[in-house]
């Protein structure tokens, strides 16, 4: 079994706790054959929190560069990371309560419409807001989910192909009026080809920005957490994870703010 599975069904054991996103959700939409990490959307509760710890602990995780797998900084949209080692292979896992772009509401449906899904993963939609970040790879695979999108209002909204677009255009003219104010570049569809092209690709350049800005409001706020770094994962070192998690909030209430202005978007 895919380790990342395995971990996900462990996670789940007895209630939904986690629900799979990132590179093995891309997988489970057959997108990708493999990931070479796991990214998950946890509860944010401390029971959710504690039982991931415990089975992480099970492996022999430690923690990597990040910040606690804890309530408080979790909120604020931070997010913790750890990895062990798996038959000779190096298993990075990764976990945010808040992911970027996925309001508050349709998080807490997500929750709902995940219930009986084994194992729970990002929908196509969800997953595309996810992928909306500053590396170029991840506009490839939100072209490729937006083929995957039933809804005609949704392939316009997530369509990175110009030709898809000006298709959809002539078949739905109607929902183009209802759609530009939502996604701007749709009002270039009447110009042609190559304007809905420059206009796909100053898009995709203006959320990359985005995404870049978001992240350096958390590089900004984590420099006094990064610099003690060093001396921090030095002090975790040989300690179980339930230690090793305590030491990281105690360290982390010295030098790692809860929340961060322009953080959460």
């Amino acid at each position: 079994m895919n380790i990342y599975r395995q971990l996900t069904d462990e996670f789940n054991h007895g209630r939904l706790r986690a629900i799979l996103s990132g590179g093995q959700a891309v997988v489970m939409h057959r997108l990708a054959f493999m990931s070479k990490d796991g990214d998950w959307i946890p509860r944010e509760d401390k029971e959710a929190l504690a039982h991931i710890l415990t089975v992480l602990e099970g492996y022999g995780a430690t923690y990597r560069f990040g910040a606690p797998l804890d309530v408080r900084w979790l909120c604020g949209g931070w997010s913790a990371h750890f990895e062990f080692k798996y038959n000779d292979l190096r298993i990075r896992t990764d976990f945010v309560t808040r992911p970027p772009r996925i309001p508050a509401d349709r998080l807490a449906r997500l929750w709902h419409e995940q219930e009986d899904r084994k194992p729970p993963y990002l929908d196509a939609a969800d997953l595309i807001e996810s992928k909306k970040t500053n590396r170029e790879k991840d506009y490839a695979v939100i072209g490729e989910l937006a083929r995957r999108l039933e809804a005609v209002e949704d392939r316009l909204n997530y369509s990175r192909s110009a030709r898809e677009l000006i298709e959809l255009a002539s078949q739905y003219p109607d929902k183009i009026a209802d759609l530009k104010e939502q996604r701007p570049l749709l009002a270039t569809i009447a110009e042609g080809l190559e304007p809905v092209e420059a206009a796909l690709d100053a898009e995709r350049r203006q959320l990359m920005h985005a995404n870049e800005r978001r992240l350096a409001a958390y590089m900004t706020a984590a420099a006094k957490w990064q610099a003690a770094w060093p001396e921090i994962s030095r002090s975790l070192d040989g300690k179980p994870l339930s230690a090793a998690h305590q030491e990281m909030i105690r360290r982390a209430v010295d030098f790692l703010p809860v929340t961060v202005p322009g953080g959460l978007s």
